[in-house]
């Protein structure tokens, strides 16, 4: 088991590049995470995930949580969630979206495919930082992840 101040790695699955910039000063500011795989598609997401495409080299680990985003191209963020959650290998790792949406179907159907936590993008750029620094510290630093995702998978 990894000290509980280790950090882990963070797959951010986002669209909007001005989001991408924003989230990543955050968890940085604040060394929330050692790493943070940034794509910015649903298909990318599932490439990164299932070793496929571009990341069939990269290292066997799993990420400690992904950051979803709802509305993207290619795959919805709701069918990657879908995937996630469906595959015996993958569905323990935490999945949160943050979205823009509000909507209670948006917010219902993420959790009946289990989601791990939904966070509506703030606005304005201190609400926005304060929520991305508030769920790299619980997810990337306090929550204690399953035993299947402190090794590496073969």
């Amino acid at each position: 088991m990894p000290p509980p101040d280790t950090l882990k790695t963070i797959l951010l699955v986002e669209d909007d590049h001005q989001d991408v910039q924003l989230m990543l000063a955050a968890l940085e500011q604040h060394h929330l995470a050692d790493q943070v795989f940034v794509v910015h598609d649903g298909a990318e997401a599932l490439d990164y995930l299932y070793y496929r495409g571009q990341f069939t080299q990269r290292n066997r680990s799993t990420p400690a949580l992904v950051l979803l985003d709802l509305k993207m191209p290619k795959v919805n963020g709701l069918e990657v969630l879908k995937i996630i959650k469906a595959d015996p290998h993958l569905r323990t790792i935490p999945v949160v979206v943050l979205s823009s949406s509000r909507e209670t179907a948006d917010l219902a159907e993420c959790y009946q495919h289990g989601v791990n936590g939904y966070v509506v993008k703030a606005v304005d750029y201190q609400g926005f930082m304060t929520s991305i620094r508030q769920i790299g510290t619980f997810w990337g630093k306090l929550n204690e992840p399953p035993p299947d995702l402190r090794v590496e998978r073969q």
